[in-house]
């Protein structure tokens, strides 16, 4: 390894980023800096200059002038424009106000939604320590945290943040929450020790403290190895801002349908000027024509009635505490077919709970859940009731409160404090009645705690209690006998091979194991301010305790609803693999359990291969995320992902529906596409089902839109062919009446629709899977053509029969409303038949419909609408071939469902 450095430019530093494989005096000799006195503040003002301050790049805004011009490169907005323009040139005033008004509602409703979403990256940098004490010219001295620089020396206490990364090199009982940052459920304890290679990861690295992670116990000494985009914050920030967010489904498809109907209407258009030329027919009536097309061909009212149902559905989602930050997102939970879940509080509850206590000869369980005192300890016939003896160690060689219902101190102490209450221990009497004398706070180095309280053995005589908790194998290295049925047996061969097979059964199951003890000592001979680990000898075995964080009571159901659904649902953590798999089991998910690392190291075709027989990955370090995500989605899946860390946040950005925990960090709430208020894996399942109730009433939606473009835009054409009505079937006021009144009407009443029978149980849609698949086009292109010769064949019915073309428009009109009406009915389902009572089960239906025949009565009886319109009077025999015209496309819609039935065998 070579170490480099220069006097003003690169700060000295190792070759690599393996600062934790050398040892502390190595480490500060690499930098340049004396531990006792730290760097001068020359020195550290020349690296501050040379590379800046301890911060991380800030995302920059785009102006709002272009913000709002971007919203204009859609197909649609940019065809709206156009027709707006002609309209001006041709002085059709009404119409190109409407058209201008249309695009700015276009381009208002698409700011809001993107104002909503805060930048991650600038929520990372709001988390920034404000201040950090250093040693610098040989004195203590705070400064703000962003004049660290690579060798300052950093004294960190519980309470403290850490404010960059480095380098332990002196610790006391030091714990640090790096949670938000490895998705560690427990703190992790830290010392100044040396690691071997190969790389670990930063959850690992037990010599190392990282940028914004919080000191929750003991204190310590760090050199700094890296500030700003360097630390591992950084490295997140980085990915964040190289980590695209992905385009819905939807509306990539709609974009799409755009795009294939405006390419209609111009060739229409084509035919339309080529024609009407021929037949010498003047620009001016040419270009009306033109723009009744291209206002008939663009679905103007799609915008407002898609982002009005999603917005409901947004809603509905936040009432069960799903939190939609993007409405385009509700529709992406419909295409989810793989969940990616952190285990720790969505899964779990992040609430450790005892639930086996083993003695030297008798072994207990424990019901209940979490933090809940509810509970009790069951055990054998035959075997000892009483388990005071056994687990009160647990309860004194504890600095943890239990203060109506929550744990105030380490998690774990409050889980055994739990404990304790389901034994009957009335802990605060407890500890009362055993003064605590000197503590031996719990250290990575020989991992165990230890108080030294006032006691009276059974003889009555006073003595000094030693209460021990701890790892097993630290504690049953330094016992010499063992609690048994109340007698003092020796902690012989036999007894340690049942706790070791205990210890690894229960290990095996996913459990955290500890294991307590005591030893009574003369008050004379004991020091409280010597060395008290040198006390912690002889010890007499108490008990072996199995904790876990217990899986939530809804979300086994939850993960069996989203598998009977068909999508895979895989647990992604900080945790070992062992205790994923053990939760996973529990919860009813399938695969193989594997490290984050060693699925990094496979090839991408190995990747491929095996990511649909992996059930739980672990210890996994935010880069892993990333690549399981990407992987899903080159397998074809739209892929969901959970998190609540900084270390979640850009596999939250680079999932399909990245989603945040309520109780997450800022930085991962911003990166995500929706927010879990109550962080339960449950109302993930609940927000899918309800993600594909809204899609699928958008797709019904989308059928009936598709079929009003497609008989617009063959109507338009087959009139400019015929010489029908010169071309122009229906005026501009007319077919912004068909879009808004009656188009969006039933928009909102399918978009609301009820629930279609077994959506839950259906196979997701692929990704990359058109809404235009085969019998959607097939039905939107027969029933189109059918409307469009039944309209056509109306309009030269009143020409030969009524003598006016004017009539037989109207009566067109008409009839097209009530077309639509049947349509709506019809596209409830693609199959099912509208002959049966269920097809009125839906109240809104019911009443747009009838408002709609009301309409279609009234656009060409009341002198209003005819004047707005351009419509004519007809009477009851003209509105009767209106009737008949919806009455035909009924009957062929029937007959083409009932050969679709057939042909699939239902």
């Amino acid at each position: 390894m070579t170490v480099r450095s220069n006097s003003v430019g690169e700060p000295p530093r190792a070759s690599g980023d393996d600062w934790y494989t050398r040892a502390p005096e190595e480490v500060v000799a690499a930098l340049g800096v004396d531990p006792a006195v730290g760097l001068s503040s020359a020195r550290a003002a020349e690296l501050l200059t040379a590379h800046g301050p301890n911060a991380l790049p800030e995302e920059k805004r785009t102006p709002a002038w272009r913000r709002f011009l971007q919203q204009y490169r859609s197909y649609m907005q940019i065809v709206l424009v156009a027709a707006a323009v002609v309209s001006l040139l041709i002085e059709e005033w009404t119409t190109a106000i409407l058209l201008i008004a249309l695009t700015l509602l276009n381009a208002v409703v698409g700011l809001r939604q993107e104002g909503k979403a805060e930048s991650a990256m600038n929520a990372l940098q709001s988390m920034m320590k404000a201040t950090a004490r250093v040693r610098r010219d040989g004195t203590e001295a705070e400064i703000p945290a962003e004049q660290l620089v690579v060798g300052d020396i950093v004294l960190i206490a519980a309470g403290d943040q850490v404010a960059a990364d480095g380098r332990i090199i002196e610790a006391s009982a030091l714990q640090i929450d790096e949670s938000a940052l490895t998705g560690e459920s427990v703190p992790a304890s830290k010392d100044a020790g040396t690691l071997p290679g190969p790389q670990p990861a930063p959850g690992d690295r037990t010599n190392m403290a990282f940028m914004n992670t919080p000191v929750t116990h003991g204190s310590g000494v760090l050199v700094v190895t890296a500030t700003g985009a360097g630390t591992e914050v950084g490295k997140i920030s980085g990915m964040l801002s190289a980590t695209e967010k992905e385009v819905p489904p939807l509306t990539k498809e709609l974009d799409t349908l755009t795009l294939w109907i405006t390419g209609a209407a111009g060739l229409t258009m084509i035919v339309m000027f080529a024609l009407g030329r021929q037949r010498d027919q003047a620009w001016d009536v040419l270009f009306v024509s033109a723009v009744s097309l291209a206002i008939a061909a663009i679905p103007e009212a799609l915008p407002t009635v898609t982002q009005a149902i999603l917005s409901v559905g947004s809603l509905n989602l936040a009432q069960r505490n799903a939190i939609v930050k993007e409405l385009p997102s509700v529709e992406t939970l419909a295409f989810t077919s793989a969940i990616n879940s952190d285990k720790t509080g969505t899964l779990t509850m992040n609430q450790m709970t005892a639930v086996e206590v083993v003695s030297p000869t008798d072994r207990y369980t424990v019901s209940g859940t979490g933090y809940g005192l509810d509970g009790k300890i069951h055990h054998a016939a035959g075997s000892s009731a009483g388990i005071e003896d056994a687990i009160l160690p647990y309860v004194v060689a504890s600095d943890a409160k239990l203060v109506d219902g929550e744990v105030v101190g380490d998690p774990t102490e409050g889980a055994l404090l739990v404990l304790a209450h389901k034994a009957g221990l009335d802990v605060d009497a407890t500890r009362e009645r055993l003064p605590r004398l000197a503590t031996l706070p719990f250290d990575p180095g020989y991992k165990l705690m230890a108080t030294f309280n006032s006691a009276v053995d059974a003889s009555g005589r006073q003595v000094v209690r030693c209460f021990v908790k701890g790892a097993v194998p630290a504690v049953v290295a330094r016992a010499t006998t063992a609690l048994a049925a109340g007698e003092t047996v020796p902690w012989d061969a036999e007894l340690v091979a049942r706790a070791e097979a205990q210890t690894e059964r229960m290990g095996g199951e996913g459990r955290r194991v500890m294991a307590a003890a005591t030893r009574d000592l003369d008050p004379a001979g004991f020091d409280p301010d010597g060395d008290l680990l040198a006390y912690v000898t002889e010890l007499r075995m108490t008990s072996l305790v199995g904790m876990v964080d217990p899986p939530r009571e809804d979300a086994k159901a939850a993960v069996a609803g989203a598998r009977a659904g068909h999508i895979r649902v895989r647990m992604v953590t900080g945790d070992d693999v062992t205790t994923g798999a053990a939760i996973a089991r529990q919860l009813g998910i399938p695969g193989e359990a594997v490290l984050g690392a060693d699925f990094a190291a496979m090839s991408e075709d190995e990747q491929l291969a095996r990511i649909d027989g992996i059930g739980v990955v672990g210890r996994v370090a935010p880069e892993h995320k990333v690549l399981l995500a990407n992987t899903l989605k080159k397998k074809g899946d739209v892929v969901a992902m959970t998190g609540d860390g900084v270390n979640d946040a850009p596999a939250i950005k680079a999932a399909d529906i990245g989603i945040a925990m309520g109780s997450g960090t800022d930085v991962a709430k911003n990166a995500g596409r929706m927010i879990l208020s109550d962080d339960k894996f449950a109302t993930i399942v609940y927000a899918v089902e309800q993600g594909r109730r809204i899609y699928d009433n958008l797709t019904k939606y989308i059928r009936f839109v598709l079929l009003l473009l497609v008989t617009f835009v063959v109507t338009f054409l087959g009139a400019t062919v015929f010489n029908i009505a010169a071309g122009e079937p229906f005026t501009p006021p007319q077919v912004l009446w068909i879009h808004f009144v009656v188009n969006a009407s039933f928009g909102f009443a399918l978009g609301f629709d009820r629930e279609s029978p077994g959506l839950m149980r259906r196979r997701p849609r692929p990704r990359g899977e058109s809404v235009l698949t085969r019998p959607v086009l097939v039905t939107v292109g027969i029933g189109g053509l059918a409307i469009t010769v039944l309209l056509l064949g109306l309009i030269k019915l009143g020409q030969a029969h009524f003598d006016s073309v004017e009539t037989g428009q109207s009566i067109a009109f008409t009839a097209f409303a009530l077309c639509l009406i049947v349509a709506a009915f019809e596209c409830r389902s693609e199959t099912g038949s509208v002959l049966t009572t269920s097809t009125f089960d839906s109240r809104q239906m019911n009443w747009v419909a009838l408002a709609q025949f009301v309409l279609a009565v009234l656009v060409t009886q009341l002198d209003g609408f005819r004047r707005i319109l351009g419509t004519t009077r007809i009477d009851a025999r003209q509105f009767g071939w209106a009737l008949l015209a919806a009455l035909v496309l009924l009957l062929l819609w029937e007959l083409g469902k009932l050969l679709a039935r057939r042909s699939r065998g239902t």
